[in-house]
């Protein structure tokens, strides 16, 4: 009698953890309150992340924001990660995925998705940085906009409202390149870029869906 109640009792457990799994893999979670930065972390230069008119503005000298919160334990391996972006001429700035905190410089780890409608640089919005890049410019200046982020196993899709800019799939074997040495699939966190003093850009409505592995 005791084995059968025990039985139940796991194959009970068992289901309900399927069902939690199952649920959080389609739901979207918050990222950012629209209110406060609590629960990102700052890197080498603070002042260039405010909140301004419910959204985060990035004004200011180099610097990233990395997501530090619960969510996931800030390691996130398969997702859809959703973002509203407004840039300004000449803005440029990026969203890093599988990425780890770190004080100084551009994240060694993981990939940045570019966010560039009028820079000088020629790598535009939604690209994977030095990986898969993208000369098109999709969206204008002054008008928000949806980049998304979707990875699941080794293929990274990237898009603008609803069209797809980057189709990558990891190669078996790959070997990263020599300036990017730690820029390949993994698990991280995000990071919003403070890219230079001269680029204002905008982020609000940050969401991430957890997909199953």
């Amino acid at each position: 009698m005791k084995n059968i109640i025990l039985f139940f009792a796991v194959l009970f457990i068992l289901t309900a953890c399927s069902s939690v799994k199952k649920v959080n893999s389609n739901k979207w979670i918050s990222l950012w309150d629209g209110k406060t930065l609590n629960e990102w972390k700052f890197s080498e230069k603070p002042g260039t992340f405010s909140v301004v008119d419910g959204s985060i503005m990035v004004f200011g000298p180099r610097s990233h924001l990395y997501y530090a919160g619960p969510v996931a334990n800030a390691n996130f391996k398969n997702f859809e990660f959703q973002a509203k972006v407004m840039t300004i001429k000449g803005s440029n700035s990026g969203i890093y995925f599988h990425t780890a905190y770190q004080d100084q410089n551009f994240p060694d780890k993981g990939f940045e998705v570019q966010v560039n409608n009028s820079h000088t640089d020629w790598k535009k919005t939604a690209g994977l940085y030095d990986i898969l890049d993208t000369r098109d410019v999709i969206v204008k200046d002054d008008e928000w906009f949806t980049e998304t982020i979707i990875v699941q196993g080794k293929h990274i899709i990237t898009k603008i409202n609803d069209k797809i800019i980057t189709d990558y799939t990891e190669p078996e074997n790959y070997v990263p390149l020599k300036n990017h040495v730690n820029r390949k699939i993994a698990t991280g966190t995000f990071a919003l870029q403070g890219h230079d003093p001269k680029s204002k850009v905008f982020f609000k409505d940050i969401k991430v869906r957890i997909l199953p592995d």
